[in-house]
């Protein structure tokens, strides 16, 4: 399908929203952020989920305005510092269908003016999970190096999150894999411009990268016992 979902309006509403992130506002630009956002984000993932399959048909693209796809506006404020009420970007997750929450395997689009990319893997799993993972890379070294240092893969992607600063409990500091099982996050992150977001041809951009990041997805999920 090829179509624009978003426009300039979005990046400009997203970029007055942080200037004026606070509920009068808000409230008063409501149907901006209806028209400008959550519409057109609803729309993406509905078209998402005649694409998804291609890439696997265990994620789900679902178009709800609330518990869907779309990751709420509304920032949590109840234990951090900042106390800015509202998100300034439009979140998208496709999680796998066993997740109950973002931190399952998933794919991922971030919109932000100055900061919009792509993402695939899995963000602060459990330690349950965070050890099969871990397990699974040592077991299977050899398929994780041909997957993660992949040039294709590597050519859009990066690996990103956070690390630990020494060897986790239970693994040597020298083991050959070190950097890898030292890792918090298991996620590829790729970058897109603004002007890749106000294409027509943004859905199939978007499943393309999903789909170079499938052999990567994929291990993940076969560590957690999921299907890919």
């Amino acid at each position: 399908m090829s179509r624009a979902y978003f426009s300039q309006q979005t990046f400009d509403f997203l970029n007055d929203l942080k200037q004026n992130n606070n509920r009068d506002w808000f409230t008063e630009h409501k149907q901006r952020y209806e028209e400008l956002v959550r519409t057109p984000a609803l729309d993406f993932i509905a078209d998402m989920a005649n694409e998804l399959p291609a890439v696997s048909e265990h994620f789900l693209a679902v178009p709800r305005k609330v518990g869907g796809s779309l990751m709420r506006v509304y920032r949590d404020t109840r234990f951090g510092k900042d106390k800015r009420p509202y998100k300034t970007n439009i979140g998208i997750q496709f999680r796998h269908e066993a997740g109950k929450d973002v931190h399952a395997p998933g794919f991922y689009l971030h919109i932000e003016p100055g900061e919009c990319f792509v993402g695939a893997g899995i963000w602060r799993p459990g330690t349950a999970a965070l050890h099969k993972i871990r397990e699974a890379i040592i077991e299977k070294d050899e398929d994780w190096k041909k997957i993660s240092k992949n040039k294709g893969f590597l050519k859009k992607y990066r690996v990103s999150g956070e690390s630990l600063r020494t060897a986790p409990r239970g693994y040597a500091r020298d083991h050959p894999m070190i950097e890898e099982l030292r890792r918090k996050d298991f996620i590829a992150i790729a970058h897109l411009d603004e002007k890749e977001i106000l294409s027509r041809h943004l859905l199939q951009r978007v499943t393309d990268y999903y789909l170079q990041a499938g052999s990567y997805t994929a291990f993940l999920c076969k560590s957690l016992g999921l299907r890919y």
